[in-house]
């Protein structure tokens, strides 16, 4: 229905809005920084406050002509199945075809705390077969499962569209799932080299158990890139944000397992002064004297990303590639911020793993 969208880089994506925001027009600048530098994607995460995904993508799709817009990430308890269908064939159009869904389970212990029941493998087995056939115009009478029960489901029978569903997560039990069902995958900042390399081994079994050809499934590598930043910025960026992640029970656990790391260097890390100070989550409260303290806390090999100068940057992105990731989606720097490093990258850049893709993440 509509043709093929290309930049000059479709290996590579960036989150928009990186950060606690208070101003989500900014997206709208970023998007078209990113699409005239070449940048293929651009990814979007939720928040309950500023952040609501499809008014937020809506307005980037409106702004740009030719990079993909996904969420990184939405999930199936927020919204009616026909909803998330709606919003999903709605910006499919709006964009012309540049509309990827990103899913996301989140934490079990937050959905219980809201009074909902945790997503598991059937759901979302479930969510996506729904999703699909929605977009291709079906009515689905009599849906009775773990989603609940739906006598009807149906958006418009006149459809037939073929969106992209990413999953975005890091768990390897996840992960083989995401192989055998999912168009590309998402992975999560702060993984090292093995944790990548490991993590696209899991994808890959699941395509194999499914019977999906091999490399169906795209993964990417979500890369924490500050270039020539100040103290400050590094604080708020890799200091904070990764200390939010592990602030939270079960996610932290996991983000350490997966990296090999020392499982009671996480509980003196959660048990400290300075992380004990913070009243809440450490990227949203926290001040530069708290993340001063924080970073003296979380050990330096706990901080995979490219810092540095923009040649230091470029060749770390090429250790994605080395790893096994088939893109990158740059985390906590806006175009602005990494053009220098995306500069430098081109000197280096592998061309020939490329050639012939399109923005299409999945």
């Amino acid at each position: 229905m509509y043709p093929d969208h290309e930049s000059k880089f479709p290996e590579l994506g960036f989150y928009g809005l990186p950060g606690h925001t208070r101003s989500p027009r900014d997206i709208l600048k970023q998007a078209q920084d990113a699409e005239a530098l070449g940048v293929g994607n651009i990814m979007i995460s939720e928040r309950p406050d500023y952040k609501e995904i499809s008014a937020i993508c809506g307005a980037v799709a409106a702004v740009t002509r030719e990079i993909f817009i996904g969420t990184s990430a939405t999930n199936l308890n927020k919204r009616h199945p026909t909803v998330t269908a709606s919003i999903g064939s709605t910006l499919h159009r709006l964009s012309e075809g540049r509309f990827a869904l990103g899913l996301a389970k989140g934490v079990a212990a937050g959905w219980r705390a809201r009074g909902m029941q945790p997503i598991s493998y059937e759901s979302e087995r479930d969510f996506i077969d729904l999703m699909r056939r929605l977009w291709k115009g079906e009515t689905i009478k009599g849906y009775d499962g773990v989603l609940g029960q739906y006598p009807v489901l149906s958006v418009a029978e006149y459809l037939d569209e073929a969106l992209p569903i990413l999953y975005v997560g890091f768990g390897p039990k996840s992960l083989e799932h995401a192989g055998s069902l999912y168009d590309g995958t998402h992975l999560h900042t702060f993984m090292n080299d093995q944790a990548l390399s490991n993590a696209v081994s899991q994808v890959r079994a699941g395509e194999a158990a499914a019977r999906r050809e091999p490399g169906t499934v795209k993964n990417w590598s979500v890369y924490a890139t500050c270039c020539d930043v100040n103290e400050e910025t590094y604080l708020k960026f890799i200091i904070a944000r990764l200390g939010s992640y592990l602030q939270i029970p079960g996610y932290g656990e996991m983000l350490v397992q997966v990296n090999g790391w020392d499982a009671e260097v996480l509980r003196s890390f959660r048990e400290s002064d300075a992380v004990q100070s913070v009243g809440g989550f450490i990227d949203s409260v926290a001040t530069m004297a708290q993340l001063s303290e924080i970073e003296k806390v979380i050990p330096q090999e706990w901080r995979p990303a490219a810092v540095g100068n923009a040649k230091q940057c470029a060749q770390a992105w090429l250790t994605q590639f080395e790893a096994g990731a088939d893109g990158i989606i740059i985390h906590a720097s806006t175009p602005e911020e990494f053009a220098p490093v995306l500069e430098e990258y081109e000197k280096i850049r592998p061309a020939h793993l490329f050639a012939g893709r399109t923005n299409r993440p999945g």
